[in-house]
């Protein structure tokens, strides 16, 4: 057994060849550069275990940070990679801010009304859609349209945004119980509570709008005018993308008014408690965004007005739902990239397997291989089982003699001999079709 000493000198080691590689790949060094750090780092993880196979070490893990395992990365970056893809797709650029760079898209700049709120709405029905949360809705409303709803329904300039926030918890409780707390807490009067009743319970699409733009009082009101008109113009660009129905206009959403200056929207997952329900039920919020002109000049020193439009996905709470969803299915996740593993069917031929998987990492395959002399090929076959690598690439000396290397369909354990030169080929196009 270790003396703790050296183990903590090798847990030191390991953490600088991994620093070195992060730097390489961030320098975008020379491939067989990375390779070859990649591979020490490799072999100097192996040296801390002693189980056959892959092995497990514990590094101890920051204060103030969480720790992931391998099926929690693997998920984090399957999230990630929708994220990212979305937002480059539209033509995204990267600032360096770690904490934000992944998850927040915004528009900045003087555009014709509703182009840029269309196209955010349009992120975030792609990244939903492309994640496979689950049914979801995307609720919208805008800032001028609740102003001018609140004025004519007689609320006092001063109680605008406490009644806001009264009126934000209709997801969550019932309407009796938000006029209740409009009336009796914060001293709405009941005639105005009843009348701002009439419009926030309403929800709907462009047959919502037109009505609107109808009623006699808010038709009368310059902000709420001002509002429905742009409403209007966003549905008809969304009905452009084909995602109207997806989309709720919902004179209830109600949040984030300290900062949003017009158009503002939420996406919620749905549940369908019953096949005989009509309505399904949120489950909770997956992203926000919305419109806020204001806030990029606050920090300006000259004040100047920059438009923005922008969303924010809930990457925790993605993340959270993607667990629970893989714990619930009992469905095997990979945690690796690995397109091959090569394997020996006899002793005595870790050189051949040293020179083929250098082959393949040379041709840019995906590769890995058990770091024992004489490994049993069970032992390997069920390595692949347990982690989900599609294929073996079996080296006998049999296969030595005739030139050829055995590739083992892990799925399916069909075998079929590969000339040696037309190995890497072949595992591209076998594992491009997985």
């Amino acid at each position: 057994m270790r003396g703790r000493g050296p183990a903590m000198a090798e847990e030191a080691a390991v953490r600088a060849q991994a620093d070195a590689v992060r730097r390489l790949k961030q320098d975008k060094a020379d491939p067989d550069e990375i390779a070859k750090e990649v591979a020490k780092l490799l072999e100097m993880k192996a040296q801390l275990g002693e189980d056959e196979g892959k092995h497990k070490f514990v590094l101890k893990t920051p204060k103030g940070t969480r720790d992931y395992g391998p099926k929690q990365m693997a998920i984090r970056e399957r999230a990630f990679n929708a994220i990212i893809s979305c937002f480059k797709r539209h033509g995204a650029e990267v600032i360096d801010t770690p904490v934000f760079e992944l998850k927040d898209f915004d528009i900045a700049g003087q555009f014709d009304p509703m182009i840029p709120d269309a196209e955010c709405l349009k992120i975030v029905h792609e990244i939903l859609s492309d994640l496979q949360l689950g049914d979801f809705i995307i609720k919208v409303n805008d800032r001028r349209i609740l102003d001018g709803m609140f004025a004519v329904c007689g609320v006092p300039d001063s109680k605008f945004r406490t009644i806001c926030s009264s009126v934000d918890k209709l997801d969550k409780v019932p309407w009796e119980e938000v006029r209740s707390e409009m009336v009796g807490e914060k001293g709405l009067s009941p005639e105005a509570a009843d009348r701002i009743g009439e419009y926030v319970q309403l929800h709907g699409g462009l047959d919502l709008i037109e009505r609107l733009l109808q009623d006699p009082k808010l038709s009368q009101n310059k902000l709420a005018k001002e509002g429905l008109g742009d409403m209007k113009l966003l549905f008809e660009y969304l009905t452009l993308f084909g995602i109207t129905e997806k989309i709720s206009f919902d004179l209830s959403l109600a949040r984030g008014l300290d900062y949003y200056t017009g158009v503002i929207f939420e996406a919620v997952l749905l549940h369908q408690e019953n096949e005989h329900v009509e309505e399904a039920v949120s489950v909770g919020s997956v992203a926000g965004g919305g419109r806020y002109d204001g806030l990029v000049g606050m920090f300006d020193p000259k004040g100047r007005k920059v438009p923005c439009v922008g969303v924010s996905i809930g990457i925790e709470r993605i993340f959270s739902i993607l667990e629970q969803r893989l714990e619930a299915s009992e469905e095997k996740i990979r945690t690796t990239e690995t397109q091959v593993l090569v394997a020996s069917a006899q002793k005595k031929l870790l050189e051949e397997r040293l020179k083929l998987i250098s082959e393949l990492w040379d041709g840019g395959i995906k590769a890995e291989m058990l770091y024992k002399k004489n490994p049993k090929l069970l032992n390997q076959l069920q390595y692949c089982e347990d982690t989900g690598i599609p294929l073996v690439a079996i080296v006998g000396e049999q296969e030595l003699k005739d030139g050829v290397v055995k590739l083992r369909i892990v799925a399916t354990r069909e075998e079929i001999n590969v000339r040696r030169e037309s190995l890497v080929e072949e595992i591209r196009i076998r594992t491009s079709q997985c």
